[in-house]
């Protein structure tokens, strides 16, 4: 049994670290919206803090600036004045040393313990790596460009425009720099030729340079087999820097590669030549196609004739008596197998208290090794997870009821909500959610037996 809270409870019939994966979780990630905003607010008051500080001394530079020009025009004129006398004396022994303390005062102590307390609660590396891997993912997943992302022009009518962000340079670099890292070519030359293309639209950065973004590309496209675009990166970054090592070396070897290929095509007579593969990296899953079309909404459709035979209906299982008066809304989705979606199930007010119930306890989804058995993360479970009882609260117990009584389904052998949060690009890929014929034992520690059905309750809108 599951709640998506995309967001998604899941209901399946049959230790917390300091760092927690923020990129998984949209829930987690709110916080960190509220925590920087509070950083900000910190900042704002330390900058007024300088500059309260500084109007002071300014005010005394300008005071002195006019007394000082004045006595220096007449020196012993000034002393001649008893008071003139005292006030030099007083500013000299006192009141300068006062002014030093103010100038050595810090103002961001304030700033600075802040800073410091929330930086534990910061994302670290991995987060940063895997919200770009998820930029990525929904790039090739919705067959975007990378200039559609980096524009922020997402063709999602769900957007306010007043959301709309855009990449900088030095963010499509860094995108870039993550598919590289993952030997990832074919995705580092997508990032890196955008990073290019808005360099040369004029755009600025104090990171990156065109001469470092040159050099990526040129070995990305020939790690892809393209010789002659690499040749033709390589001798635009030598225009720029003709003293670059690296580039001066690949430079050789690529015309040499190039002759070499040549020689080979000519003594091939005309025969045709296997080339390397440009493209998306080799795939370990067989679905990915067919599983990125449903994201897209081009999935399979079905033939008119089936489709004539899917209803929507009023649904009271076979007469149960709380049905009887107010059945529940039931639509068919699909034939084979059958599925079918029941409209209206959980109250508002239900959803944001099994919310409140979860929140706490989200932690990094995992998956069962198929080899181990162990429970463990992994890159195609981007989410995070909470386990919530029956015995906890009366909805959560008022939900895992209503199940039953609308599907027939005994809930005593099933296991306790699962309140699932989706991150950045979250996704759970294709997989079986019941134990197959060589995992026989995948939920023996349940002492239930396998799975027969899931139900899921969407909280949040789909986009």
């Amino acid at each position: 049994m599951s709640l998506c809270w995309l967001s998604v409870l899941v209901v399946l019939v049959s230790s917390s670290s300091a760092h927690s994966d923020f990129f998984t979780s949209i829930s987690h990630m709110t916080d960190l919206l509220f925590m920087e905003k509070d950083l900000v607010t910190s900042l704002k008051d330390y900058i007024r803090a300088e500059e309260t500080k500084l109007e002071q001394i300014k005010k005394w530079a300008d005071k002195l600036d006019v007394l000082s020009a004045a006595a220096t025009q007449d020196p012993e004129g000034f002393l001649g004045h008893p008071v003139n006398a005292f006030k030099l004396m007083k500013r000299l022994n006192t009141e300068w040393g006062e002014l030093e303390n103010l100038v050595l005062t810090d103002m961001s102590d304030g700033f600075i313990s802040n800073l410091t307390i929330q930086r534990q609660h910061f994302p670290n590396d991995d987060d940063q790596t895997g919200a770009a891997k998820a930029l990525t993912r929904l790039l090739d997943t919705y067959g975007l460009d990378t200039n559609t992302i980096s524009t922020g022009e997402l063709p999602d009518s769900s957007l306010a425009a007043s959301h709309r962000s855009i990449l900088t340079v030095d963010d499509c670099y860094d995108l870039g720099k993550v598919a590289y890292s993952e030997a990832d070519y074919y995705h580092t030359e997508l990032w890196m030729v955008q990073a290019l293309k808005q360099l040369d639209q004029g755009e600025t950065s104090s990171t990156v340079d065109t001469v470092t973004i040159l050099d990526y590309l040129s070995f990305s496209v020939y790690q892809q087999g393209e010789l002659e675009r690499a040749l033709d990166f390589t001798k635009r970054l030598l225009e720029l820097d003709p003293t670059h090592q690296r580039a001066s070396g690949n430079l050789k070897y690529f015309e040499y590669q190039l002759v070499k290929q040549k020689k080979a095509e000519d003594k091939d007579e005309g025969e045709a030549r296997a080339k390397t593969k440009k493209g998306r990296p080799d795939d370990y899953l067989p679905e990915r196609k067919k599983y990125e079309q449903l994201c897209r909404g081009e999935g399979i459709r079905m033939t008119p004739r089936r489709q004539s035979r899917l209803f929507c209906r009023y649904y009271d299982n076979d007469r149960h008596p709380k049905y009887v008066i107010g059945p529940v809304k039931q639509e068919d989705e699909w034939d084979r197998p059958r599925i079918v979606r029941y409209h209206d199930i959980v109250s508002d007010t239900e959803i944001e208290k099994v919310k409140e119930l979860a929140k706490p306890r989200l932690r990094r989804a995992t998956i069962s090794n198929p080899v181990t058995g162990v429970l463990e993360t992994a890159h195609y479970r981007i989410s995070k997870s909470a386990w919530l009882g029956a015995f906890e609260h009366p909805v959560v117990d008022r939900i895992n009821q209503r199940i039953e009584d609308i599907t027939g389904l005994d809930v005593t052998t099933a296991e306790e909500l699962q309140v699932a949060n989706y991150g950045v690009g979250g996704q759970y890929e294709p997989h079986f959610d019941f134990g197959r014929k060589d995992e026989p034992d995948a939920f023996e520690e349940l002492g239930t037996g396998n799975r027969i059905a899931t139900w899921l309750l969407y909280v949040s809108t789909i986009a």
